[in-house]
């Protein structure tokens, strides 16, 4: 799975928790978090999700690697790979 597939499933992922973002006004490198005002339980809802369609372990340590797009796309090729 390429950079791109990854990247579109992770929108997929987040459009799931946050039904009213536009993947496309969302800055890549920004925290998720702070930009879309996620809640802990919605990001932790987001981090269940990725790991149901990639299959990848996520520990809440490493949260941090996840809290913007970028970071989802590098952990998920990084540990899918």
């Amino acid at each position: 799975m390429d950079k791109s597939e990854i990247k579109k499933a992770v929108f997929e992922a987040l459009c799931d928790i946050a039904p009213e973002v536009e993947p496309e006004e969302v800055d890549s490198q920004e925290s998720l978090r702070e930009e879309l005002d996620i809640d802990s339980m919605d990001f932790l809802n987001f981090a269940i999700k990725l790991h149901e369609i990639f299959s990848v372990e996520i520990p809440e340590s490493s949260y941090d690697e996840i809290d913007t797009i970028d970071g989802c796309v590098n952990y998920i090729h990084k540990h899918i790979q």
